[in-house]
């Protein structure tokens, strides 16, 4: 009778240390999936970063006045120097004219394969908003122009330079602190 207790005891503590196993890694598996989920929210291609040319690195480098090894998406800065230059019309999404808004939209799909609003006060609604020491690059930065809020948009580069379709100028690179267009500033983030 003892033999036949001792033999249910070594079952039943065979059982429950397989279970005890079998808990403790599907607890490691749900501990590594939740840590490998994060995200630090930035935004890069889907396909990943494509190399620049050293002819870009250099001219982007020097521009805003960073390292060369920060210049490290190929795609966003050949889009920039691709459109660069030009001109700027009203409600455009072309190389002979483009708008402000429009540049934003059509480098969001060409960059980084996604889809966004075509519309400035869209495009605002899109984001989450970030303090200006926070913006990263391909963070949207927004200006109120002429007492309209949220009339003029760019994309934020590096070391506080973003790039943007002037009315006057085109598509260009400029300094976010810049005195004339900075006091129309305000607000910039992550698109969602």
């Amino acid at each position: 009778m003892n033999k036949i207790i001792a033999l249910d005891q070594l079952k039943t503590t065979k059982f429950n240390l397989s279970s005890y196993i079998k808990l403790v890694f599907l607890f490691i598996l749900f501990a590594l999936a939740i840590t490998s989920c994060k995200s630090k929210k930035v935004l890069v291609p889907k396909s990943g970063f494509e190399k620049p040319s050293p002819k870009i690195v250099k001219k982007y480098s020097e521009l805003m006045d960073v390292s060369k090894k920060a210049i490290r998406n190929g795609k966003l800065y050949g889009f920039i120097d691709d459109w660069q230059g030009t001109k700027y019309q009203y409600g455009g999404l072309s190389k002979r004219g483009v708008d402000c808004s429009g540049l934003v939209y059509l480098a969001f799909k060409d960059v980084y394969e996604k889809e966004i609003p075509r519309i400035t006060s869209q495009q605002v609604e899109a984001i989450k908003r970030k303090y200006e020491g926070q913006l990263k690059e391909g963070d949207l930065v927004f200006f109120d122009y002429e007492g309209k809020k949220f009339s003029h948009v760019g994309i934020y580069l590096q070391n506080g330079f973003y790039f943007h379709a002037s009315t006057s100028k085109g598509v260009m690179v400029a300094k976010l602190k810049d005195p004339y267009t900075y006091k129309y500033f305000s607000r910039g983030g992550t698109v969602k």
